[in-house]
């Protein structure tokens, strides 16, 4: 059961018909990063529209028993997911009605602090907010995963802490295999293991070793080095894979609407364009590679099976169920 927990761009019929031929049975992608509530039910009424106009190909899954069932049936099963809480627009009702929606995965802050905490970029974390004290607990009650993929080091400890369910950081690797402000610390690793959560290990070059960016074997190693730091229960995909991205949507991602000044996400001034997809991973639908590719690491078939899906199946039966 291949489960990639972070994509995002454009998805379309030609996507989830590479993603099923690659052998995928779920995927989350991001419908919004900077967006209020309207514009997130658009994107929500967007998708609810493709999943009848593809419902050969994918399904919305509300319940670990949806993913199931789309891979009985040779399908793509979607796990809904924001990027960042604006869709809540400061409304603590707001969280149930989204869950009711579909929604299953909320990361608390994007590139900058928000009304709920910090993130990553900024000088001085400041920590959970009360209110996001109260937007984890909402979305433990409604299950919905809560997602620290870009949050500060500071309010993800206290995020981990105060949520009575696992956490997930669905996508970033380890900073202690490679050294980038949007990679998670040590400490964080070992609370999200504590907490049960599990962390999706990433191919976006900026953010991912030289050499797992050239061979799949490469990735693996990292994925091992990683199981290293926190065990095998913890550790699963999240690609950041991006479809159909034009130079506006990475414009939208940096900048939104907050600012007017060059902002290079987790690139940088010597790398400030769109990242090169990595060498063995030029295609979504080959992310199946991986499979071999734990087995050449030395995971026997069990614990690459809780690597490729079951660790991430897991924590959705625990948290959404």
């Amino acid at each position: 059961m291949l489960i990639d927990a972070l994509q995002c761009g454009h998805f379309d019929r030609q996507v989830f018909e590479e993603l099923k031929a690659g052998g995928y049975a779920c995927v989350t992608p991001t419908l919004g990063f900077w967006e209020g509530a309207i514009e997130s039910l658009d994107a929500l009424g967007h998708w609810r529209h493709m999943a009848r106009e593809c419902s050969d190909l994918m399904l919305i899954a509300r319940a670990t028993d949806d993913i199931r069932e789309a891979q009985r049936s040779g399908r793509i099963a979607v796990v809904l997911g924001y990027q960042n809480s604006n869709l809540f627009d400061n409304r603590i009702a707001f969280v149930e009605l989204f869950a009711e929606l579909g929604v299953r995965v909320v990361q608390l802050t994007y590139n900058n602090q928000n009304e709920l905490g910090s993130s990553c970029y900024e000088e001085v974390d400041s920590g959970l907010a009360r209110f996001g004290r109260e937007v984890i607990r909402a979305m433990n009650r409604v299950g919905m995963v809560v997602d620290l993929s870009h949050v500060g080091d500071r309010t993800s400890l206290e995020a981990i802490q105060w949520s009575q369910k696992p956490v997930a950081i669905t996508h970033a690797n380890a900073a202690s295999l490679f050294a980038h402000t949007r990679n998670k610390s040590d400490a964080v690793l070992h609370a999200l293991r504590d907490n049960g959560g599990v962390i999706g290990c990433v191919a976006y070059r900026n953010i991912t070793p030289q050499a797992a960016c050239d061979t799949v074997d490469g990735w693996c190693e990292m994925v091992a080095r990683t199981v290293d730091l926190i065990g095998i229960d913890h550790v699963g995909i999240g690609t950041d894979y991006s479809h159909n991205m034009q130079p506006r949507d990475y414009d939208w991602m940096r900048k939104g609407r907050w600012t007017r000044t060059v902002q290079y996400g987790a690139g940088s001034a010597a790398s400030p364009g769109p990242a090169r997809k990595p060498e063995w991973l030029l295609k979504a639908g080959q992310l199946h590679v991986v499979a071999d590719g734990l087995s050449r690491a030395g995971f026997n078939q069990e614990e690459s099976h809780k690597i490729l899906g079951g660790n991430w199946l897991r924590l959705y039966q625990e948290v959404f169920g």
